[in-house]
């Protein structure tokens, strides 16, 4: 067989590349490969290359052994390497690849995945076993027999552990996690108590499984059969995170495994999960349709083994598997961000994947991506996986093209540790070791815990259709608390007495649920978040009749433009930005007129003001896509940025506005977990164009639309969708409101379309002066952002509400033959046509707000033209936009007809010419126009 060096695997020139470059700059290389390097001189100067070490050529020339992958004379040629850079090599593969050969999988043996570690690759043979080599340094041990080293190097990087890390650039990091993985996980050997405490854990966990497939034979329940030690694991994340400063713990997860969660790490009591399964729990139909028992949120405070109170939440998810990741690092921001006055080592999220979904849904590589974003770091997530090694019936093979499911972690340079599931106390060292890393780093890190599936995807579900092999080697298998007891038992960790007691225990434990002995449910003390939605209410259908008083006084308009139109001294922006700057300044001191940039800014400033928080992200929000915002304005000269809102003297309520990576599906999820968590923050995410909203169409359908509903939670996030036909083809046109319509009911949300600035400064208001929460969807203007006609007089913002309707005044009402209803730009269109045709007998009433539609209001509007004939006019097709939901709500109040384009497959022409056909004759047929 040819003997391969690991290193020699490499490219060999670029090997000797990297060497020259280690010697001219030592730091300009990868650390990593900068410590090997060092070892190597550290050889050539302390160690003669022997003679006998060297094979020669029939030319005398030295000839490498590994044929051509080495050449002579180069750092490749491992043959003429003296032995202690050998070892050091093999260290070095150890570290870097040895996890390929960790035994990690509980129930069947690992495949070969070519790990090239051992010590025949380096060129060490047995007769190298018993000579001692400096290298064992390297690893803790000291001056050491090979035999020793290897030893060494198979318990730590060979055993139910695999460790992926050396890919951290950063050298203290590294270094800090090598020595973690090196000198503890050979030295780690729990204390008696915390034994006890994952035997404890352990048969927690297998007492909640063997109850409810004792009583609920068949239910489905999606047990953690062969997972057992996610129960330990978290208890032992959440005591060294608590040890370590952490106060609250929020989790993400699916079904798999999260009943048993809520019982033995949330503190749920059986009782209430036992109603749940039962149906005896009373559901307050009152309080929205509620959802199935596995997707629940939950809250509770514990008291850690060490004394620490840790507040611990799970959050409400759906079925959509990984959803639910970036709303729980929104809520942990806005967590950190006020609760924890930015200290992001008090808040933890904890996210528990599946293997397949982790490696299969692409929100989990955008929430990655997010890890070390200013405006979404949290401080480091825990991400653990629960792998059972099948994806619903879809074997590992057919999931996933990496070796394994977690390598999205090297995007971020996160380190991974795999377990083996069977191994408590290494799952517990994990644990430990995750947490510590948080803390100290403020990263990411990735627990791959492979386990096993007892049944099938759900109770009911029979798995040997699709695995049969691995079923038969599952049905043999003992859980891992049998497994734990056992290895205790033979160690001598805790004598047979101990045992026996702690088995008579489980027993005990176990009967006394299946006779459902009351449980003390544990003490509970709101946060300040909650205390603060607990002053809300929930709304009424009253409460849509008329919008809340929201004008502000001229002193904050002041206050809040002085903050608008002042730079810093010595500040010196482009001079397109100079212009705007001065335009600025006239609107508010000289015209007293506001365009649609100034009222947005005047309503963030206005409730900074009064001590509320406002965060807007979303890509290019900062200065708007159509460069209308200028929130944060640059130095010419120094791209210095400076955020005029945030440094605003009178501010008293946090902004924060951040251009978002290229994401919809976790910015907008983010964001709703931002505004679930805080109840007095507007949240605001603008999409780039509103087309591209659909990209976080699961946020939307499963979060937005519908978590009041199923979780009671209430949420006031804006969504700012840049929409209206300018000829900008059909991904740049139409941001779908028919699609949110047709979410729209129970009051679950708002849907707009504003024509007026002063009308969006108030609606934004709204969004806090209600004594309840909705979301809020707002069709946002592209054109209308510059448009000479989209001013607001100031006298619209000192007093005032939001307006759902707005009359035509511009017409005799007792001249008008038809109405026409109409939301958004297409109203400048029509006024525009029928200014200049001089029509004097059509009227253009504005619905602003369609849902909820203000039906009364618009039948009043209409009471005023007698006799006269009404039409629906929008510039979407027919079959888009707002018609099928205004045709469903008036159809009995109200027969008219509709004026649209015709109906399409697409959005929008691509054609700039069709498009403006097309909008003339939307607007003639409107006005009965030849």
């Amino acid at each position: 067989m040819d003997k391969f060096s690991f290193i020699a695997n490499a490219h060999v020139s670029y090997i000797d590349e990297l060497y020259a470059s280690y010697k001219s700059e030592p730091n300009s290389i990868d650390p990593s490969w900068k410590e090997f390097f060092e070892g190597f001189d550290f050889a050539l100067t302390n160690y003669d290359v022997e003679s006998s070490d060297v094979a020669s050529s029939s030319n005398g020339k030295p000839q490498p052994k590994n044929g051509a992958l080495a050449t002579p004379g180069t750092i490749m040629d491992m043959e003429q390497l003296p032995k202690e850079i050998k070892v050091r090599a093999l260290i070095h593969a150890y570290r870097s690849r040895a996890h390929l050969r960790s035994k990690t999988n509980p129930v069947r043996e690992r495949r070969d995945r070519k790990a090239l570690i051992d010590p025949e690759y380096f060129g060490l043979g047995s007769e190298d076993m018993n000579t001692e080599f400096q290298a064992g340094n390297e690893i803790g041990i000291g001056k050491a027999k090979l035999s020793t080293i290897v030893d060494s190097l198979k318990k730590i990087y060979e055993g139910p552990i695999g460790f992926e890390y050396l890919y951290i650039r950063d050298p203290e990091m590294l270094d800090w996690f090598k020595t973690k993985v090196e000198k503890e996980a050979l030295a780690f050997n729990p204390k008696v108590e915390e034994k006890k405490r994952i035997l404890f854990k352990l048969n927690q966990a297998v007492v909640f499984e063997n109850f409810l497939h004792t009583k609920y034979l068949g239910q489905k329940r999606f047990s953690l059969e062969g997972g057992e030690s996610t129960i330990p694991f978290l208890d032992a994340v959440i005591t060294t995170a608590a040890s370590l400063g952490v106060e609250e713990v929020m989790i993400g997860m699916a079904h798999r495994g999260r009943l048993n969660v809520l019982a033995n790490i949330m503190g749920k009591t059986y009782e209430q999960i036992f109603s749940e399964f039962e149906g005896t729990a009373k559901p307050d139909l009152t309080m929205g349709d509620g959802d199935v028992k596995y997707h629940m949120g939950y809250s509770s405070d514990i008291v850690t083994p060490d004394s620490k109170k840790v507040h611990l939440k799970l959050a409400p998810n759906p079925s959509h598997l990984e959803a639910v990741n970036p709303v729980v690092e929104g809520f942990i921001r806005a967590k950190i961000d006020t609760e924890h006055k930015g200290d992001k080592t008090k808040a933890l999220p904890i996210l528990i994947h599946g293997d397949a979904a982790v490696a299969g849904q692409g929100i989990v590589y955008e929430v990655t991506q997010m890890a070390d974003l200013k405006g979404y770091n949290t401080g480091g997530t825990i991400h653990f996986v629960i792998n059972n090694q099948v994806g619903f019936t879809t074997d590992f093979d057919d999931a996933r093209s990496s070796i394994y499911c977690t390598d999205v972690a090297k995007i971020i340079d996160a380190p991974v540790i795999h377990v083996n599931g069977d191994n408590a106390e290494e799952v517990v060292f994990a644990a430990k070791l995750a947490a510590e890393f948080r803390q100290k780093f403020s990263r990411d890190i990735f627990v791959d815990m492979v386990c096993y599936r007892r049944h099938g995807h759900n109770e009911s579900d029979e798995p040997k259709f699709t695995q049969p092999e691995l079923y038969n080697l599952i049905s043999k298998h003992p859980n891992p608390r049998e497994i734990y007891v056992k290895r205790l038992t033979e160690r001598g960790d805790i004598d047979a007495k101990i045992a026996s007691q702690m088995d008579a225990e489980f027993r005990q434990l176990l009967q006394d649920r299946l006779n459902m002995v009351k449980e003390k449910p544990l003490p509970y003390q709101a946060t300040k978040f909650e205390q603060e939605w607990g002053n809300l209410r929930r709304s009424t259908p009253a409460d849509f009749d008329q919008s809340p008083e929201t004008g502000i006084d001229e002193k904050t308009i002041k206050v809040v433009a002085d903050a608008l139109t002042t730079v810093p001294k010595g500040f010196k922006p482009i001079k397109q930005i100079e212009a705007q700057m001065k335009q600025r300044k006239d609107m508010f001191f000289k015209s007293k007129e506001l365009n649609w940039a100034a009222a947005e800014l005047l309503a963030y400033g206005s409730l900074l003001t009064e001590g509320k928080q406002v965060r807007i992200t979303g890509q290019d929000c900062q200065r708007g896509t159509f460069s209308h915002r200028h929130a944060v304005i640059h130095d010419a000269n120094t791209n210095q940025p400076y955020n005029s809102l945030l440094e605003m003297k009178e501010r008293k309520g946090l902004f924060q506005i951040y251009n978002s990576l290229l994401s919809e599906y976790a910015v907008l999820g983010f964001e709703y977990g931002y505004g679930m968590a805080n109840p007095n923050s507007l949240t605001i995410w603008e999409a780039q164009f509103g087309d591209f909203a659909n990209g976080a169409q699961t946020m939307i359908d499963q979060f937005i639309s519908s978590g009041e509903s199923k979780w009671q939670r209430m949420n006031g996030l804006v969504m700012l969708l840049p929409h209206g036909y300018e000829g900008q083809g059909p991904e740049h046109s139409n941001a779908r409101p028919e699609r949110f319509l047709q979410l729209s009911a129970e009051y679950n949300m708002v849907v707009a379309n504003i024509t007026e600035p002063s009308n969006f400064f108030h609606l934004l208001r709204r969004q806090l002066a209600w004594e309840f929460r909705k979301p809020c969807v707002v069709m946002s203007p592209k054109s209308l952002l510059r448009h000479p006609k989209v001013v607001s007089p100031i006298a619209e913002f000192t007093s005032g509400s939001f307006r759902e309707v707005i009359k035509d005044s511009a017409v005799d009402a007792k001249k008008v033959k038809r109405v026409i209803l109409c939301s958004g730009k297409i109203y400048y269109d029509l006024d525009e046509a029928r200014e200049k045709e001089k029509v004097e007998d059509v009227a253009i009433v504005r619905i602003e707000q369609i849902h909820p539609l203000p039906k009364k209001q618009i039948i009043d509007v209409l009471a005023e033209y007698k006799g006269a004939e009404v039409v629906w006019v929008q510039e979407e097709p027919e079959n888009m936009g707002y018609w099928n939901y205004i045709l469903r709500l008036l159809y009995k109040e109200l027969p008219m007809d509709v004026v649209a384009r015709k109906s399409s497959a697409s959005p929008a022409t691509g054609y700039n010419k069709v498009h403006v056909e097309e909008q003339k004759t939307i607007v003639a047929k409107a006005l009965k126009l030849k």
